[in-house]
């Protein structure tokens, strides 16, 4: 675990800035050599399911998964993770997963304007090394549901904790803002985005959230 972290990286090279001693910056190492490779984006939904597990106790309903891994209360984010495979023919042989969360930071930067923490819902400090723990053993719980076939309760799961889920929300995709939404998540991880009834899939760099905090 690092105790600073001025230039993380995270989806679309997005960079993650915590200050010293406030957050949790940590990375996991994997072997998720039962995965093949066409299902990749299910060891997505275990984690970041189990960095939400461990922080719905504290924070409650408001809490979830921004596509595809980002973690927010509200419309704010509250952290995101960045999951790196190295492949083996079709299989996954290691996974490099870096996971960054607000929990005491007080103030953020004016370039992350949209960021909160866990201090900042609650008016408290927390302990690190307990959230860190909660965050593991959750992380684990779900890898070993991933491990042992559990596909189809991870990709259930994972949806109804998904941010804008059913609801009617604005995007931009293609230089073109729309009003649209989420009906899903394919297997592969693409976002399925519901337009003047039509709909579109997109991978990450394709669609941008039009959230206000963002």
């Amino acid at each position: 675990m690092a105790e600073t972290q001025f230039a993380g990286r995270g989806q679309q090279n997005n960079k993650w800035h915590a200050e010293p001693g406030k957050n949790l910056t940590f990375s996991l190492l994997l072997q998720p050599h039962f995965l093949d490779v066409a299902d990749q984006f299910d060891l997505n939904r275990a984690v970041s399911m189990g960095a939400y597990d461990a922080l719905f106790p504290l924070l409650g309903n408001d809490l979830k998964i921004k596509w595809p891994n980002d973690i927010y209360y509200a419309d704010r984010k509250l952290g995101g993770m960045l999951i790196e495979n190295l492949l083996q023919g079709s299989r996954i042989k290691n996974s490099i997963i870096g996971i960054g969360l607000n929990i005491n930071q007080e103030s953020f930067p004016d370039d992350a304007a949209g960021a909160t923490s866990v201090k900042q819902i609650l008016q408290r400090d927390y302990q690190l090394n307990d959230i860190l723990a909660d965050i593991c053993n959750n992380i684990e719980a779900w890898y070993l549901k991933l491990k042992a076939g559990k596909t189809d309760l991870i990709r259930h799961t994972y949806i109804s904790r998904l941010y804008w889920f059913n609801e009617q929300k604005r995007f931009k995709a293609a230089g073109k803002e729309f009003t649209g939404i989420i009906t899903g998540v394919k297997d592969n991880g693409l976002l399925i985005v519901e337009h003047n009834d039509t709909e579109t899939t997109y991978n990450l760099k394709e669609i941008e959230f039009l959230n206000k905090q963002t």
